[in-house]
């Protein structure tokens, strides 16, 4: 394999004591999350603890004020695991950017020190039933009442990561219904607030630790001053932080891949068939050739991009063509690797198989592959 060279000794320093957490904290635990539906709440308390929530915000706010490089080992260290449960990267990779980066200095001060200590668990609540990947469809809106002192909420969310243990969501809605993707905000909505029911925890093929759902607002009051930025912005805010959006779910696709790939190497090499190892098969070695060298080809392209981040120049196409080649790279490698394991491929109980479900939704979150596909072919012609 071709060095990394994006990660520094501090960040390998942070790599080795996450993955200690998570073997420690979390992956003796993770049969039994799936069959709750959702991780632990002591689970987030201890990781934001040990400064493993949110690092990149300062510590005015409680964070640690490093780049996105300790996001990216959180996110690779937790794939590697196949702990799909855990929802840190949409909490810090994806929802408490959005606070920083476009709340109010009240809003950070009230919200950002408990996304870092693990007291307030986020979500982000753009789908709806009936739009999918298409934001300018959302029907939810929030319009001012009589006094202009509050919104008033009303619609309905889907496929809502964190969604059973959010404390806050922030929620895309439309504050003017005829102003078209101009008319779109954000709004900050905390968990207990009268009128925001939190549907059933959605039962998935895959990702069964992580908890999913649906969301109801109806006549839900919430204060101008929870107004995330500006009213009629919100979609421009999306766009600008969909890049590392895709770069988080990129890092995680890279990283399951590889894993199971790893997995999928010292098994043919025990396991037996017509007297003699299925590593000594000439398929099996190609197909693992194949497979080692497009991840490698991955990797290289995912560091590159990391790096670009890091220097705030990941623009919008190539986000794009990262999400679209790692998630089908995830998907079809884990699909090889459950045909090398044969029957036991398709049991529970073995890590690919878990894999195998938990992979399939990549191609669909975060934006789907035909959008990433509407995106790159639109900048060529």
């Amino acid at each position: 394999m071709i060095k990394r060279t994006v990660f520094e000794s501090e960040h390998e320093m942070f790599r080795d004591s996450f993955r200690k957490f998570l073997t420690q904290e979390a992956e003796p635990f993770h049969a039994q999350w799936e069959k709750d539906g959702q991780v632990s709440r002591e689970l987030w308390k201890k990781a934001g603890e040990n400064g493993y929530l949110s690092p990149t915000i300062p510590e005015e706010y409680g964070g640690v004020g490093v780049d996105f490089r300790c996001n990216a080992i959180v996110d690779e260290e937790v794939a590697r695991l196949g702990l799909s449960g855990i929802g840190f990267a949409l909490h810090s990779d994806i929802a408490v950017p959005y606070i920083y980066n476009y709340g109010t200095e009240a809003q950070k001060q009230n919200y950002l020190p408990g996304c870092v200590n693990g007291d307030i668990i986020t979500a982000i609540a753009m789908t709806e039933p009936g739009t999918g990947s298409d934001l300018q469809g959302i029907k939810t809106n929030a319009i001012l009442d009589e006094s202009g002192e509050h919104y008033i909420l009303n619609g309905s969310k889907t496929f809502i990561t964190n969604g059973q243990m959010a404390d806050l969501v922030i929620v895309v809605a439309r504050t003017n219904p005829e102003a078209g993707a101009k008319g779109i905000s954000l709004l900050l909505v905390e968990s207990d607030s009268e009128g925001f029911v939190k549907g059933q925890n959605l039962e998935k093929i895959g990702m069964k630790a992580q908890d999913t759902s649906e969301l109801f607002f109806q006549d839900v009051k919430v204060p101008k001053s929870n107004l995330l930025g500006t009213e009629g912005m919100g979609f421009i805010y999306l766009m600008k932080e969909l890049p590392q959006e895709r770069l988080s779910v990129s890092l995680s696709a890279l990283s399951s891949a590889e894993s199971i790939l790893e997995q999928t190497v010292n098994y043919v090499k025990e396991r037996k068939a017509f007297g003699k190892s299925i590593s000594s098969f000439q398929n099996t070695q190609f197909k693992l050739a194949e497979m080692s060298a497009t991840v490698t080809m991955a990797r290289a392209f995912v560091d590159k991009c990391l790096e670009l981040h890091i220097d705030k120049q990941l623009d919008e196409i190539t986000a794009a063509k990262l999400k679209l080649v790692t998630t089908e790279i995830q998907c079809d490698v884990i699909d090889q690797c459950l045909q090398l394991h044969g029957g036991y491929g398709y049991m529970w109980e073995y890590p690919v198989a878990r894999a195998f479900a938990d992979a399939r939704v990549q191609k669909i979150y975060a934006g789907t592959n035909e959008i990433m596909k509407l995106i790159i072919g639109r900048s060529m012609v």
